[in-house]
């Protein structure tokens, strides 16, 4: 029998072990890791939210109402207040019937997913997919078809394959992110909502990196393009940029009372905490505010600052890849920026990307002073 020393061991040889960081201050910019004061470029509280006072109070209210815990699952012990008012809220934003909210993205991928979907159906998936997403396509029992990253082309000759050979009352479900969340990238959401509908499929959109940043109220980057009508799922977080926990999907009133009565990460989990829901409510209500607006400018303002000192193309989201290739070497200059210049800015490796694509997954967002981008920027340029 091999033994867990015998795995880690080769994890190491590979440089590919993880280790939890201690961290002793709330997620903001100025952090203290390991005891010591350093800047952080590794969140993706992207608005800087998750310290907010509206946040805080809206949390602390709902302590005091509906205590700590939410007791069971909600097909147990019932729909709390916070987590249906919070789900109304997410309905009409997102122009939907529905929506339903779970503790957190990633059993909001994999129950979705699976609730959809059964052996015979058919799951087209970009290649860059979040492995949440990939995970639920792969428990759900569906034919699984991946198209290269973004490429138009190949998905649409799935999509002609899949129409052609498909049995009748299956489905074809496309899924992809808005906002790709290693490499910061955003996908082509008005060619794949024609390409759906040119083949009769269904559109699933997680915007886990995107809600927030994007669009006149920061719904999403498919409210900025103007295509939202066109997704038959609308996913997302709101540990990112809504500075709270849990994740949520949108649809069809049919297809969310679906998910309900199939997601099994939905029906065996105790429901998140009423505070969780009452903080992700306020989130979303400031993120539509002229606030929220302040902060977004704030946060692409910060983003043409890195451009403009690091002499590279203007980000085209939060999420900056500094590639390096080598997963030591990638290690190696993380360390480096933690252990000499008290920055952090953790090194992803793979399986999270492709071998041989580590990199520095640098993160700027709407806290972060001009002091803070600027120190970054210097030191980057002078490893270059």
């Amino acid at each position: 029998m091999r033994s867990p020393e015998d795995e880690l061991a080769e994890l190491d040889a590979a440089s590919l072990r993880r280790t939890l960081r201690p961290v002793d201050s709330p997620q903001q910019p100025e952090s203290i890791i390991y005891q010591k004061e350093v800047t952080s470029f590794a969140s993706n509280d992207y608005l800087g939210l998750a310290t907010h006072p509206a946040l805080r109070q809206a949390a602390t209210e709902a302590i005091e109402t509906w205590g700590t815990g939410s007791g069971a699952s909600r097909l147990i012990t019932g729909s709390l207040n916070p987590h249906r008012q919070l789900e109304e809220f997410i309905a009409k934003a997102k122009k939907t019937e529905s929506a339903i909210t779970f503790a957190n993205g990633y059993t909001t991928s994999v129950g979705t997913l699976s609730a959809l979907l059964e052996k015979g159906d058919t799951v087209i998936l970009d290649k860059l997919s979040h492995a949440s997403l990939v995970d639920g396509a792969r428990l759900s029992g569906a034919t699984i078809r991946v198209f290269p990253h973004n490429n138009l082309d190949k998905l649409e000759r799935l999509l002609q394959s899949t129409s052609q050979s498909a049995e009748p009352n299956r489905r074809t479900l496309i899924v992809t992110e808005s906002v790709f969340s290693m490499d910061g990238d955003l996908a082509p959401l008005r060619e794949i909502v024609a390409l759906k509908e040119k083949y009769h499929a269904l559109l699933l959109v997680d915007e886990a990196h995107a809600l927030g940043i994007y669009g006149s109220h920061g719904m999403g980057l498919a409210e900025q393009l103007g295509c939202s009508a066109g997704i038959d799922f609308h996913m997302g977080t709101l540990g990112k940029s809504a500075g709270s926990a849990g994740g949520y999907i949108a649809g069809s009133k049919a297809f969310i009372d679906l998910i309900v009565n199939k997601a099994r990460s939905f029906i065996y989990s105790t429901a998140a905490p009423p505070a969780q829901a009452a903080a992700s409510l306020a989130a979303l209500k400031l993120i539509q505010s002229g606030e929220g607006a302040a902060l977004r400018e704030k946060l692409w303002s910060n983003l043409r600052l890195f451009s403009e000192l690091t002499d590279s193309p203007r980000p085209e989201s939060a999420i900056i890849p500094w590639l390096v290739g080598d997963s030591q070497k990638a290690l190696d200059l993380s360390n480096q920026l933690l252990d000499q210049h008290s920055i952090l800015a953790p090194a992803v490796r793979y399986p999270t990307v492709p071998r041989n694509t580590a990199r520095l997954r640098i993160t700027i967002t709407a806290a972060h002073s001009e002091k803070n981008i600027t120190q970054l920027c210097e030191i980057l340029n002078s490893l270059a």
